[in-house]
């Protein structure tokens, strides 16, 4: 069987924690030849690990996609975000396949850059949101394009840490990151959100960030990850937008990595429609991914519970089962030309939110798109 000779640019986090050891899962079908990272031990590291005999490193994508000794057909772009565009734009300009983390861009000029890029490439192309591969996000999606809640005319995306700011890396830089919690973890809650609903095609947004914890000298107490610095905490700590549609339907978005909460819930959805409604609950508050729909059956209200076992996410090391799923159909896209289930145009549509919400919040009024 053909395999997919991949290119890893970034060996850091992202690409320890969930591509390369997932990739790895599939012998017979991929193989991993090329590692980059400006940072040249940690591309040797990775090369030992998890490359061929003989996969080659760079420190210079640029260096890399112009080797000609070298033969490979994607690319897997594993930086900061505000890095995302140019290595994807030259990825597609030399002929390659990209698979980039999320989110596609740090603002909406990249991402369409991006978009551009990949149309002229007649490659494949697709943005790293793991979280529709979940059991109980693929189990609602199914309910969703059913027709089971009827329209679904408003929902909250959740993302929602109490103390659990990210303390290594390169988060709390906003000149790489391009924000804090929105961006990072908030982007998976708005995607899944708008997946179930098929509804991209926003009219405005209002928005505000909030930069108070992770300024204030005692708001590293009692913070998962260990303490940060507030002295270089340059992102927002958490950021809230309500978001119209173009249909009339509203999404509330809200992300923190820090805030005063009780629950703690990411990559979770509220969904309510004209039939029924339907709620996920992931994250730190929860011990196992809970999936619950309410309706109302023979004059009665109902709740109907499906609680899949617990799944513990890639931040220890190995790869999640939604992230091995993840790389699956992203190896079949390749070799089998399909699409893959991750659009480029529903990942533009988030980036173009986001982006919303922090003009708005700079502003104070409503961002119109």
């Amino acid at each position: 069987m053909k395999k997919v000779r991949i290119a890893i640019v970034g060996c850091g986090g992202i690409a320890n924690q969930k591509h390369m050891p997932s990739l790895k899962k599939f012998p017979d079908r991929a193989e991993m030849v090329a590692f980059c990272d400006i940072i040249p031990e940690r591309a040797e590291k990775a090369a030992r690990e998890y490359g061929i005999p003989g996969a080659k490193v760079y420190a210079d994508y640029k260096e890399m996609l112009a080797d000609q000794t070298i033969e490979f057909d994607t690319v897997h772009v594993c930086t900061p975000n505000v890095s995302h565009a140019p290595i994807t734009v030259a990825a597609f300009e030399a002929g390659k396949n990209v698979m980039c983390e999320k989110p596609m861009a740090h603002n909406t000029e990249d991402a369409r850059k991006m978009l551009e890029a990949w149309k002229k490439s007649g490659k494949k192309f697709t943005i790293g949101y793991q979280n529709r591969f979940r059991d109980d996000t693929s189990t609602l999606h199914a309910s969703c394009e059913a027709g089971e809640l009827g329209e679904i005319y408003f929902a909250k995306a959740h993302a929602l840490r109490r103390r659990a700011v990210p303390t290594w890396g390169v988060f709390p830089n906003k000149a790489l990151q391009g924000g804090g919690p929105l961006i990072d973890i908030g982007t998976h809650a708005l995607d899944i959100t708008l997946w179930m609903m098929n509804n991209y095609e926003p009219v405005s947004v209002s928005g505000q960030v909030f930069y108070k914890l992770g300024r204030d000298p005692k708001g590293p107490e009692g913070n998962v990850f260990g303490p940060w610095d507030p002295e270089t905490f340059q992102v927002e700590d958490s950021a809230f937008g309500l978001i119209k549609m173009k249909n009339g339907a509203t999404i509330f978005l809200e992300a923190s990595w820090a805030l005063n909460v009780l629950k703690s819930m990411e990559a979770s959805t509220t969904l309510c429609g004209t039939k029924a409604g339907a709620e996920i609950h992931h994250g730190g508050s929860f011990a196992k991914d809970e999936l619950i729909y309410n309706t109302v059956e023979h004059n009665q209200l109902m709740e109907k519970i499906i609680s899949p076992a617990g799944i513990v996410d890639f931040f220890e090391g190995g790869a999640a089962a939604e992230a091995v799923r993840e790389q699956d159909q992203w190896l079949n896209a390749i070799l089998n030309d399909t699409e893959p289930m991750v659009k480029p145009e529903q990942a533009f549509v988030v980036t173009q939110i986001l982006e919303g919400i922090y003009r708005s919040a700079e502003s104070g009024k409503e961002f119109f798109f």
